[in-house]
């Protein structure tokens, strides 16, 4: 079974600032087993999905 977890993030108009955003949120969720599985950009939001393996319920 999988879990998801949705992550909105707001671009700034600051194209260094956003890279810096993104690439912190990507790795910050990577070390927690997270792997981003849908990607989708409206206007200045972009929404990212990830996704992980669930732990077996006991």
């Amino acid at each position: 079974m999988k879990e998801y977890q949705a992550v909105i993030l707001r671009f700034t108009r600051h194209q260094r600032e956003d890279e810096d955003a993104l690439t912190d949120l990507l790795n910050e969720r990577s070390r927690g087993g997270w792997a981003p599985t849908m990607m989708s950009q409206d206007g200045l939001r972009l929404t990212v999905v990830f996704a992980r393996d669930a732990e077996p319920e006991r």
